[in-house]
């Protein structure tokens, strides 16, 4: 598995050292408000790509959220891998949060499944089976099976995947992201109870939505 840099997505390096670049061109070149205004969009760059450390809970039987954003729902869904009704928690990405998704258990990715699809709205429930969507099924170090689904949306348009099926995962680790805001959905086995509400802010790799 691939490790991005912690601080900045190596995903957005090149955005960013391109922007910066021309940013130095203009203000060479005397054009102010141009660059004044490519100044801020490297800025803005900058802060989507960001990658800060996180410091997982502790404890047996916790899963943590997959991604910053907020809840955008808790309900009872079939999941994609096997079809079975489960909980399924939904997060909402807005273009302010981090990007990073991150695994929600200790454990093992057992597969990943990619769809391509539209990109629709990411708070709409059908984007959820008709936008471009990475799947991965995990399971935790007690045998059960989660699966976390990286959804494309309305802006995003790229869904970068860092894992390999065979890969172990620790509680909180990198597994890819999606650019520019879009939604990650968290289906759960029977045995985890949820411990997070509709609208609350979570954290990748920090926030418990769910325990054993």
């Amino acid at each position: 598995m691939r490790t991005p840099d912690v601080g900045i997505s190596r995903e957005g390096l090149p955005l960013i050292l391109f922007s910066a670049f021309a940013t130095l061109v203009l203000a060479t070149l005397d054009w102010d408000f141009p660059a004044f205004v490519l100044l801020l969009g490297t800025f803005c760059v900058f802060h989507f790509f960001r990658d800060p450390e996180r410091y997982p809970p502790t404890g047996p039987g916790l899963a943590v959220s997959p991604a910053d954003g907020r809840i955008l729902s808790v309900e009872q869904r079939p999941d994609p891998a096997s079809n079975e009704l489960r909980t399924r928690i939904s997060i909402f990405m807005n273009v302010f949060d981090v990007h990073v998704n991150r695994s929600p258990v200790q454990g093992m990715v057992e597969k990943i499944t990619y769809y391509p699809g539209r990109f629709l709205n990411a708070s709409l429930d059908k984007a959820s089976r008709d936008n471009e969507r990475n799947v991965f099924l995990i399971s935790d170090q007690e045998g059960r099976q989660l699966v976390m689904v990286q959804i494309a949306g309305l802006v995003a348009r790229r869904i970068v995947c860092h894992a390999e099926p065979g890969d172990p995962v620790r509680r909180g680790q990198r597994l890819g992201l999606i650019k520019f805001g879009s939604r990650v959905d968290l289906y759960l086995p029977p045995g985890y109870t949820v411990k997070v509400h509709v609208g609350e802010k979570v954290f990748a790799g920090q926030t418990i939505v769910a325990a054993a």
